[in-house]
């Protein structure tokens, strides 16, 4: 079984062949949960820009049946420490890049998985409107650690990024932005 801590020293090779290799998801089980997420792949001086340790949320919107989801800030101690986020006003988390859940298709570059979409998380005109992200499980038959990979869809073509990411489970949903 491979670990969180497994991936973090990974090759883009093999973060690709993971990728490649990952299993199916069941949208359900992601339903409610924030994933802790580590940036994997990226030069140090690009995390230290961004961020290495973020959140990502999975939430079914009780009006549409959609699997909807957007990022969180987090503070960026070390990945030793738990996952908490930057609040605005006290006590709101800082959220981000809204999305939502979509089965790969068969163009997809990881049919295994999931994709999140952010074109479709209801800010068109946001830059991450373009940004996809192939999510699989790294282990078969558990959502509990997910990998992912972003890339630019520009239409007919993609353009590939070095960012990959892991994805861990954490607590349960605790807050939904409008």
């Amino acid at each position: 079984m491979i670990t969180a801590s497994d991936l973090l020293p990974m090759s883009r090779a093999e973060l690709i062949a993971i990728l490649r290799d990952g299993h199916a998801i069941d949208a359900a089980a992601l339903d409610g949960y924030t994933y802790n997420g580590v940036s994997l792949g990226l030069p140090r001086l690009v995390e230290r820009l961004t961020w290495k340790k973020f959140g990502k949320t999975f939430h079914r919107d009780p009006d549409t049946g959609v699997l909807r989801g957007w990022n969180v800030r987090m503070q960026q101690t070390p990945l030793s420490e738990p996952w908490r986020p930057k609040l605005r006003a006290g006590d709101t988390p800082v959220t981000f890049g809204h999305y939502h859940v979509v089965a790969a298709g068969g163009d997809e570059p990881y049919e295994a998985g999931l994709t999140i979409d952010y074109s479709c998380g209801g800010r068109a005109h946001s830059p991450m409107a373009r940004l996809r992200d192939p999510i699989v499980a790294v282990n078969p038959g558990s959502a509990e650690l997910l990998l992912g990979w972003t890339y630019v869809d520009l239409g007919r073509r993609r353009l590939g990024t070095p960012s990959f990411f892991s994805l861990q489970r954490g607590d349960r949903l605790r807050y939904v932005p409008n």
